[in-house]
């Protein structure tokens, strides 16, 4: 006997055959697309970056009656157009710092002092107006940009203490050249200093990690100077800037233990003058133009506020001057009249943030205002002023008896900066 089960059970079961013609009849069977989901404003990152000498390319201006920062004139063939900057564009971010808050002037003078390397996150016109439309915090969506945990890297200087060292080491990731992990002594320099265990180390006294061997590494923390500079991240954070496919960069860093080098200085006309010579020149080994500060007088107003021979001037009455032409920096200290408040950088502070590869005014606020500085000189007051600017051999100067090298020019209207 044979069973009427099985196949021939099998082939009783009606056969389904589709006609695209006829369609589906079972509602519960119809196939349809899911809806594009509304993403609404997006904004974008912008990395531009730029040789010695050269503008970034664009127009930056405040909007009339609020506190939005839009981009214009962008210049063909720049960093800015290369880098996706776009007329109307509105600035969220600074080098992941977000600036909807701040003052014109501040947001001006980071990106003057920010060397070579500029990271802008933008709404373009259109999201802007969506943005605005929908009610949407710019801040918010500024760091729903990010994509998930995000955290800005951390530039950190370590003094060497004569017992704990440095207060760290660093392992090697396993199979991932120049991947560096540190760990850290509790309460040691290196904690102190800002950096945790866990963290990986992207930089060391202005050279990355991932061209320097785990030996050479390894002698450096243990036998180094008497102090070190690193650039911090920790795991998350990295993973962000790498999906994002930002490099991590001491521009984009917050800063835990910084040495400031700098002097604000406010100086006083005495008989003589205010007793020191500024001269224009060249660094050793390099295209870029300073401002240094020589032959400060015994016993002048200029020896007087701490002053040194040597010292490089970043500022004249909150103004940054480092890539002003030498007869510029002239009249403005002419015009302050009898009182001019100038602020200057060591040498070693110098060499510090040239590994940086920033201005030394980028990370400290203080020297970006204009608050408590002299007012202008009279037209009479300037004729009497100490004496002419000079040209020697070796350079231009004037008896008062960075890089940036960023070009910058002020506009004829008022909120308005190219950069």
């Amino acid at each position: 006997m044979r069973s009427s089960t099985g196949c021939q059970d099998a082939m009783e079961i009606p056969r389904f055959t589709f006609n695209p013609k006829e369609g589906i009849d079972n509602p519960a069977l119809v196939i349809s697309d899911d809806p594009e989901p509304d993403r609404g404003p997006l904004p974008r990152l912008c990395q531009l970056k730029r040789v010695e000498e050269q503008s970034f390319g664009f127009l930056l201006q405040v909007e009339q009656g609020g506190r939005c920062f839009q981009v214009r004139c962008v210049q063909p063939w720049t960093p800015a157009e290369h880098g996706g900057l776009r007329d109307g564009d509105r600035v969220l971010e600074v080098n992941e710092e977000y600036v909807g808050d701040m003052d014109f002037n501040k947001v001006v003078r980071k990106i003057q002092a920010c060397g070579l390397h500029l990271f802008l996150l933008v709404l373009g016109t259109k999201e802007y107006e969506q943005a605005l439309a929908l009610g949407v915090d710019l801040q918010t969506l500024a760091k729903a940009s990010k994509r998930g945990s995000w955290s800005r890297p951390r530039l950190c200087h370590i003094s060497r203490d004569p017992e704990h060292g440095l207060g760290m080491s660093v392992v090697l990731l396993e199979g991932q050249r120049g991947q560096f992990v540190v760990s850290t002594v509790s309460d040691g320099p290196a904690e102190r200093a800002g950096v945790r265990t866990g963290d990986r180390l992207i930089w060391i006294n202005g050279v990355m990690t991932k061209t320097i061997s785990h030996s050479s590494l390894s002698r450096t923390l243990k036998r180094g100077t008497d102090s070190v500079t690193v650039l911090v991240i920790d795991s998350e954070g990295e993973g962000c800037y790498v999906r994002r496919k930002i490099p991590v960069l001491p521009v984009l860093s917050e800063t835990c233990s910084l040495p400031h080098h700098t002097k604000t200085m406010r100086l006083s006309k005495g008989p003589d003058g205010y007793g020191f010579l500024l001269r224009q020149e060249r660094l050793a080994g390099s295209r870029r133009i300073v401002h240094v500060l020589r032959e400060v007088d015994a016993g002048s107003p200029a020896e007087g506020t701490g002053m040194e021979d040597g010292d490089l001037l970043l500022a004249v009455n909150g103004e940054p001057v480092e890539s002003a032409e030498h007869e510029d920096i002239v009249r403005k200290i002419r015009r302050s009249g009898e009182k001019v408040v100038l602020t200057s950088i060591s040498t070693p502070g110098r060499d510090l943030y040239r590994q940086l590869g920033v201005s030394p005014l980028f990370f400290h606020d203080e020297f970006i205002t204009w608050d408590d500085t002299p007012q202008s000189a009279s037209a009479s007051e300037r004729e009497t002023l100490t004496g002419p600017s000079q040209e020697t051999g070796s350079g231009s100067h004037f008896r008062c008896a960075f890089d940036p090298t960023l070009t910058t020019q002020v506009s004829g209207r008022a909120g308005e900066v190219f950069l």
